[in-house]
């Protein structure tokens, strides 16, 4: 076995919650290191919707920076049931200092994270490295096992965290108690050329009785695509040919009809996502926590599952660098994990209600079902104050508490110098 690592946090998983943790606390002068099982972030389809309060975060960490060419602003928003605009959203009228929800391929955005975190002393990524068990001593966690390019070698830590997705393996190990909730769907996601007829800024949503599909722009000039199918039933569909998708296609969006002809000639040309929320009571235990998508599994409605991953991480960060400066860490660690988890589950309680909300909204069929549906969304369409508060609520709760009182983040350090 290859000698121990040695760091004061742990964290298991280079997504968005992993890195932008780290980073933030390698900024605060504490010891990380990060695993992460793949070589390289090659992430298609997943989390490329980023919301205004983490755009806003981001940018106050100094990472989009760089990133510019290789983002996308959703500045309009148009719900469309049964052929008819019913909701219409433009974000330049939230006066915030971030105001549009962002596209940004997650690839770039976790290499800026990582280089960025490479210039600080205390920050480690160990790429193609898989947490293979938890070590502890008594009931409290004390760091992980792992399987590198070079062997086996253990990571000791007094935090790990569990930064490792929606299916975190992490939180099996834990054995922190945990309930899945499947959902009535799965999603089919692929990108096609965007068409001349729409511009590259609405972020659409087409419904069609229990049918309906995402819209959404991204870099560089493409739409990303996502439409609905029952739970399962992706070997059913793939059994009717890709004719199947493309009449899809026709029926909820002929604008980019001929762009899905074209674009998608197979099924390897599409990735399915299986939908799902995951409830978990207590996210952590001594000398261990979850972040993310780990701790509590989001839909990909209205793109909130990176946002929370990310501030999350914001907020563990600032806890964590805190409670190591105490003379008795370990529970100073145990409190900052609870405090933590009192910070943040409200937060997701309500974003989770609300996309279970939209998740029936979308599925429900029949007449009447559709008919209620479609007065409810032009009721919020009719209604200013009613608008603005629901997407105030899911898109600046950051931003709209920063101004009450000042939401903390690392300092960033200055560029060294070229010699």
């Amino acid at each position: 076995m290859a000698a121990a690592v040695r760091a004061q946090v742990c964290v298991v998983g280079g997504g968005p919650a992993g890195l932008t943790l780290a980073l933030e606390l390698a900024r605060r002068s504490v010891s990380v290191v990060v695993v992460e099982q793949s070589a390289r972030f090659d992430r298609s389809f997943r989390g490329e919707s980023i919301s205004p309060d983490s755009v806003w975060l981001l940018e106050r960490m100094g990472i989009l920076e760089g990133l510019r060419d290789q983002t996308l602003e959703t500045r309009r928003m148009e719900i469309t049931d049964q052929g008819r605009t019913v909701l219409r959203a433009d974000f330049a009228q939230y006066d915030r200092p971030c105001p549009f929800p962002m596209e940004l391929p997650q690839p770039p955005l976790l290499e800026a994270l990582a280089k960025e975190g490479e210039r600080l002393e205390g920050f480690s990524l160990l790429r193609r490295t898989t947490a293979t068990a938890l070590l502890s001593e008594g009931t409290a966690v004390t760091g992980v096992r792992c399987k590198g390019p070079d062997g086996e070698f253990e990571i000791s830590a007094a935090l790990t965290v569990g930064a490792d997705g929606r299916f975190s393996k992490i939180r099996e190990m834990s054995g922190l108690p945990y309930e899945k909730q499947p959902l009535e769907r799965d999603f089919v996601w692929f990108k096609v050329p965007r068409p001349d007829v729409w511009d590259g800024h609405t972020y659409r949503v087409r419904i069609l009785g229990a049918r309906h599909g995402l819209f959404i722009p991204t870099v560089p000039d493409l739409v990303r695509v996502g439409f609905n199918i029952p739970k399962g039933g992706l070997k059913e569909l793939r059994a009717q040919g890709v004719g199947a998708l493309h009449t899809r296609m026709d029926e909820l969006a002929p604008e980019i009809s001929a762009q899905v002809r074209a674009s998608v000639t197979k099924w390897s040309d599409t990735s399915m996502l299986d939908i799902f929320t995951t409830v978990v009571p207590r996210w952590s235990r001594s000398g261990l926590v979850l972040v993310g998508d780990a701790a509590h599994t989001l839909t990909p409605v209205l793109g909130q599952g990176v946002n929370h991953a990310i501030t999350d991480a914001a907020v563990l960060a600032r806890l964590v660098a805190g409670a190591l400066a105490q003379t008795d860490a370990r529970g100073a660690l145990d409190r900052a994990t609870l405090r933590f988890q009192r910070e943040r589950e409200a937060s997701v309680a309500r974003a989770r209600a609300l996309q279970l909300r939209q998740e029936r909204a979308f599925a429900v069929s029949g007449t009447v079902p559709v008919l209620l549906r479609r007065a409810l969304y032009r009721l919020v369409d009719s209604s200013a104050p009613l608008k603005r508060r629901i997407l105030s609520g899911i898109y600046y709760p950051l931003q709209d508490a920063d101004r009450v009182r000042p939401f903390d983040v690392a300092p960033v350090p200055p560029v060294p110098a070229q010699t």
